[in-house]
């Protein structure tokens, strides 16, 4: 004999199996009309055996199809304690990580999961499109509106593809003063000089650079070395300018009248220039002080220089920012660092002589120099003044100071 509860459960069963359909199909069907007045009569005293508890079996699905396509509910994740009612119109949110930009996309839909996803991909695309976009834009910037706030802050500057390369020997930065450190420096280098029109020594591919040193008054030295010069019958790479003109002759300065300096660049360093050296201008003793003297010599001369010529003499990432923003955003030209030491110049011109300072300093100055875009050359300075410390070579050693600069080229040569 079958029991009244399980005699309601079969006459129940075609409700059960469509209870989800409210369609007009309900109102023309008279069994499903009969169907449901039985449950009626029935659902006080046997409503527990005849409905089917789903809890939250339906959002559970939406979850894990959702988790397929690399989503999830937001804020619930997926509790379907807490999901909307069946039929509800509230829309329902998604959130998607975006992994690629570190940045998380919300988004709101109610439409079907599957439009939500293609949401989702198109605004994706979109952020990363704006990104692109904008980090291209970022390397395009001009070194100009990066040095502004580089003295300040002491950070390197990034080499960019806007980069100076056609005017770096070899495409190594790196340099030297004076020839009697070559032999430790073999395959650091790029280029180097020794501040004469006929530079003596080796160093595997590096260039060796000829230069005018002045204008032939200085000293003995200043003397044959313009007319080395004068005789030179080849068209070097690349041609560095005078020594120091701006300050008054000894010590390693030149000591030249801008008219005079105007008249033997013109002379004779221009002609070498049109035949297809790379002219690299004077250096000035002053640093960013000089006034006065380089900006009518850039007014005056026929042909200006390719590239500028700076001393670096500081003994800190600010002082070598200094330097590098005041002839950058001055001339606009890259710039060779001709010479570098370590030197406190904040009221004179004092070497520094502890070792562990001058080692920090040489790193540093590699390491803005290797990457600020606007440097095309840097050499480690070994001229005149600078202390017993400092020079790369004594006594026919390398120093302690030498090795720290080996070290710190090794790093990036």
């Amino acid at each position: 004999m079958i029991t009244t509860p399980l005699l309601s459960l079969f006459l129940l069963l075609p409700t059960l199996a469509l209870g989800g359909h409210n369609d007009r199909m309900d109102i023309r069907s008279h069994a499903r009309q009969r169907n449901h007045a039985r449950a009626a009569a029935l659902q006080e005293s046997e409503s527990h055996l005849l409905r089917r508890e789903f809890h939250d079996a339906v959002e559970h699905k939406m979850a894990r199809k959702l988790a397929r396509a690399g989503m999830e509910f937001a804020k619930r994740k997926a509790d379907g304690s807490q999901c909307r009612p069946r039929n509800a119109t509230t829309p329902t949110t998604l959130s998607r990580s975006v992994t690629s930009t570190a940045t998380s996309t919300v988004i709101s839909s109610s439409s079907t999961s599957t439009d939500a996803a293609t949401t989702t991909s198109s605004t994706d695309q979109q952020q990363q499109q704006q990104q692109t976009t904008a980090s291209s834009t970022e390397q395009q910037a001009t070194s100009t509106s990066s040095a502004d706030n580089s003295a300040a802050t002491g950070q390197a500057l990034v080499s960019n593809p806007t980069s100076y390369s056609g005017h770096t020997p070899n495409g190594n930065k790196a340099g030297v003063s004076a020839g009697d450190s070559l032999g430790w420096l073999s395959g650091k280098l790029g280029w180097w000089y020794d501040w004469s029109a006929t530079p003596s020594g080796s160093c595997g591919n590096a260039v060796a650079v000829p230069m005018i040193w002045g204008g032939g008054t200085a000293d003995g030295d200043d003397a044959s070395r313009l007319a080395a010069f004068k005789s030179m019958d080849y068209v070097p790479q690349y041609i560095i300018g005078f020594e120091e003109p701006d300050c008054a002759a000894g010590s390693g300065s030149a000591g030249m009248d801008v008219g005079t300096a105007i008249s033997i660049w013109n002379q004779y360093v221009v002609p070498k220039g049109e035949a297809g050296s790379i002219l690299v201008g004077p250096s000035m003793c002053k640093q960013a002080a000089e006034s006065g003297w380089l900006g009518p010599f850039m007014d005056g001369v026929t042909r200006k220089p390719d590239i500028m010529n700076i001393h670096v003499n500081k003994n800190s990432a600010a002082g070598i920012y200094a330097d590098i923003d005041h002839y950058y955003n001055t001339y606009g030209l890259p710039i060779w660092v001709t010479e570098f030491a370590c030197v406190d110049d904040s009221t004179s011109f004092i070497p520094c002589t502890d070792q562990s300072e001058i080692d920090s300093f040489i790193h540093t100055a590699v390491d803005i120099f290797e990457s600020d875009s606007r440097i095309a050359g840097y050499a480690y300075s070994n001229g005149y003044g600078l202390g017993d410390v400092w020079p790369m070579v004594s006594n026919g050693q390398l120093t302690a100071s030498g090795q720290t600069y080996l070290n710190a080229l090794s790093k990036y040569h």
